[in-house]
């Protein structure tokens, strides 16, 4: 199929059928960053409230810079993966720093922003500057493999990148990827998902008694309730003292937690 009917068919629905988020009006790159961390395996439903609480909390970088990351976390509560909000803490801080608190607007200027990827720098320039960057996520497979690739079993990003590179509105990218997202979500309600032929597709482990839920507990325990031994957190945890201790370790080599004198802290 053609670039133009592509851009046709997905315009076409985007009118009729077209999503809307608060972080699709309020467009300015940092309230962008933001939204784009908390929408990394997180559905929209669920980031949407945070998003609305951190706008009114820390509407500009600078304000999120000086906040304790005490305080950050007990805001991130509930989204999950916690490293998240280290990397949109330490984004805050060199932001403030070193950019004089502008967001940087190119994607290899914002991929060298901790947590910040191929896809996130993408992103947050394209709908944060209307800059025409080619990145790929979930929905945007889904839409280019049903489209170009239905006879074919197994899809590679690198088969789907040069047909993004040619079907880019380029006059409004921002515009286009808010369509081609909202048409591949589409997708996957009304047919079998085509991102499943993605040669990434990879479905996303059970939460639930998960490692990453113990992680969490323990987070949330010392960002509410302070510095705690592992004894402490054992108690308000329900957590057994093996489960504790892997947990702690892993908080610890991710930079999330501390520990002195038997005590373990926020960092």
């Amino acid at each position: 199929m053609e670039a133009s009917e592509f851009r046709d068919a997905v315009y076409a629905y985007y009118e009729k059928e077209g999503r809307d988020f608060p972080w699709r009006k309020n467009t300015r790159p940092w309230a962008v960053l933001v939204s784009e961390f908390m929408l990394q395996q997180t559905q929209t439903e669920r980031a949407l409230p945070y998003w609305e609480r951190w706008m009114e909390l820390w509407p500009e970088p600078e304000g999120l810079a000086a906040a304790p990351f005490e305080a950050v976390l007990r805001e991130w509560s509930g989204l999950g993966y916690n490293r998240r909000a280290r990397y949109i803490h330490a984004c805050a801080k060199i932001i403030a720093e070193e950019h004089r608190g502008k967001v940087p607007g190119t994607p290899a200027e914002l991929r060298r922003l901790p947590g910040i990827g191929g896809y996130c720098s993408g992103a947050i320039a394209c709908f944060g500057y209307n800059y025409p960057a080619v990145f790929i996520e979930t929905n945007i497979r889904a839409a280019v493999i049903h489209f170009f690739f239905q006879d074919r079993v197994t899809v590679d990003d690198r088969d789907i990148r040069p047909i993004l590179e040619d079907t880019l509105d380029r006059e409004n990218p921002r515009k286009w990827y808010y369509a081609l997202m909202d048409y591949g979500a589409a997708l996957k309600k009304i047919t079998a998902n085509p991102g499943r032929k993605s040669a990434h597709y990879a479905k996303q482990s059970r939460f639930q008694g998960s490692f990453r839920q113990k992680r969490g507990r323990l987070v949330k325990a010392l960002a509410f309730g302070g510095p705690a031994s592992a004894k402490t957190l054992a108690r308000s945890t329900g957590m057994g003292e093996g489960e504790i201790c892997e947990a702690l370790a892993s908080l610890e080599k991710d930079l999330l937690v501390a520990e002195k004198g038997g005590v373990y802290r926020i960092r």
